[in-house]
C-alpha cells in the first residue's frame, strides 16, 4: 500500500504503518475517550477519559495487528510467502502469494476472525474481573469496549463478500466444491460489490440522519467495491490469460536508452527515438528501458515527466537519477506465465511497462495495453471464460 511507512518486522514479516493510523487512534480515542467512558464511569476526571480513550485506541490498534498477523502466520505455516503486513484507518492489508489449494485458502482465511474472537473474549473475560475489584471502573470500561469492538471486527469480517475474510472462506469453498478457482473469486467480488454499495447507502443514510458515523461506513463501504472490482477484474483477466507466457506476448526489438548520458544529451540526440518528441513520433511507450554499461536493465524512464526538468539541471543529471529503479519495476523471464506476473505486480509498479529479461538481458517488454489486448481477443474468441 502506498504512502505507508515501514516500521519493522513481527515475526519475520515486515510491518508497514499507513499514514492515516495516527487518524484512526485519534478519532477512536476521542471517542472512547469523550462519548463512551464518560458514560459508562461517570464522575471522573478529563484527564483519565483522554488517557484512557488514548489506551483503548492503542489496544484496538495492537488487536487489528494480531488479526493480520495470524493471517500471516497461518499462510506461511501453509507455505504461503507472505510479502508483508501494513495497518491503515480502516484495519490492515496482509501481502500474500494465492494459495495453492482451497484448504489453504479456507485456514488463511478464517484465522483473522478467529484470533479476533479470541482476543475480544479475551478483553471481556479481563473486563469482567476487573470489575469486581475497587477503583478499576475506567480500566474495566476500556476492557469491555475493546472485547465488543473485537467481537465486532470479527463478526463484520465474516460476511460472505471479498475483500473481507468472510468471502475469502466463501471463496474457498466455492473452489473446493467446483474446482475453478476464477469463478469463485469473481463469485466473492460480485458479493463484495453488493455489500459495498449497502455500505454506503447506510452510512449516507445516517448522515443525513446527524450521524456522522455514517461517514465512516460509507467511506469503508467505497473502499470494498473498489477492491472487489479489482478482484473481480483480476480473476477475469487470470482466467483470459490462462497458458499464456510473456514470450508469447512481448515486443520487441525494444528500444533503450543508456542510463549514464545526461538528461540534455538524451534531448539533443538526434539518432533513433533521442527524446520525448523523437519517441512519440517513432516508439510505442511513454518509458523506455535504460541499459547500464555492461548492458543490463538497470530502470525505466518516463518521458511524461522530462519537460518538467528545469533546464539548468538537464547538463548535470543523469537519465538513472529520473528513472524508476530497477527494484520498483516488474521483471519477468520469457517463459513466465503471464497471469501470475500480472498477479504479483506491486501498488507502485502498476502501469509501468513490464521488463522481460533473459540471462541478464533485455529481451522484450509487454505493456498494459497489450495485456488488455490479448485478453479481449482471447475472450472474444471464447479462449477465456472471463
Amino acid at each position: 500500500m502506498n504512502n505507508s511507512l515501514r516500521i519493522g518486522r513481527v515475526f519475520g514479516v515486515p510491518l508497514s504503518v499507513h499514514w492515516t493510523v495516527p487518524l484512526l487512534i485519534v478519532l477512536f480515542g476521542y471517542s472512547l475517550g469523550s462519548q463512551t467512558l464518560p458514560a459508562w464511569t461517570p464522575g471522573r476526571s478529563a484527564t483519565a477519559y483522554t488517557v484512557a480513550g488514548l489506551a483503548g485506541a492503542m489496544l484496538l490498534l495492537l488487536s487489528l495487528l494480531a488479526h493480520e498477523t495470524a493471517h500471516a502466520l497461518t499462510a506461511r505455516r501453509k507455505g504461503i510467502p507472505v510479502h508483508d503486513v501494513t495497518l491503515w484507518a480502516l484495519g490492515g492489508v496482509t501481502r500474500m502469494d494465492r494459495p495453492s489449494a482451497p484448504g489453504a485458502a479456507f485456514l488463511v482465511a478464517v484465522s483473522g476472525p478467529l484470533t479476533s474472537l479470541a482476543v475480544g473474549g479475551a478483553a471481556l473475560g479481563a473486563g469482567m474481573g476487573l470489575a469486581a475489584g475497587p477503583g478499576w471502573a475506567v480500566p474495566t470500561a476500556v476492557l469491555l469496549w475493546l472485547g465488543w469492538v473485537n467481537l465486532l471486527v470479527a463478526v463484520f469480517n465474516l460476511l460472505p463478500a471479498a475483500p473481507l475474510d468472510g468471502g475469502r472462506v466463501v471463496q474457498a469453498l466455492m473452489w473446493w466444491r467446483t474446482g475453478d478457482r476464477e469463478r469463485a473469486e469473481r463469485a466473492a467480488g460480485r458479493g463484495g460489490q453488493i455489500l459495498g454499495i449497502l455500505l454506503i447507502a447506510v452510512g449516507w443514510l445516517a448522515v443525513l440522519r446527524g450521524s456522522w458515523s455514517g461517514l465512516w461506513l460509507a467511506v469503508l463501504g467505497f473502499f470494498v467495491v473498489v477492491v472487489a472490482n479489482a478482484e473481480r477484474r483480476q480473476a477475469s483477466l487470470t482466467t483470459a490469460l490462462g497458458g499464456v507466457r510473456a514470450s508469447d506476448i512481448m515486443a520487441g526489438p525494444v528500444e533503450t536508452a543508456p542510463d549514464w548520458i545526461t538528461v540534455q544529451r538524451y534531448f539533443d540526440d538526434p539518432s533513433g527515438p533521442s527524446g520525448p518528441s523523437g519517441l512519440s513520433a517513432h516508439g510505442r511507450h511513454a518509458a523506455v528501458p535504460l541499459l547500464d554499461f555492461e548492458g543490463r536493465p538497470s530502470g525505466l524512464l518516463q518521458l511524461p515527466g522530462l519537460s518538467a526538468i528545469p533546464a539548468a539541471r538537464r547538463d548535470t543529471l543523469r537519465l538513472r537519477d529520473v528513472a524508476v529503479p530497477l527494484s520498483l519495476c516488474t521483471t519477468c523471464a520469457p517463459d513466465d506465465l503471464l497471469e501470475k506476473v500480472v498477479r504479483d505486480i506491486r501498488p507502485r509498479s502498476a502501469g509501468l511497462p513490464i521488463l522481460v529479461v533473459d540471462g541478464g538481458r533485455l529481451v522484450g517488454v509487454i505493456t498494459a495495453g497489450d495485456i488488455d489486448r490479448l485478453a479481449q481477443r482471447r475472450t472474444l474468441r471464447g479462449d477465456g471464460t472471463a
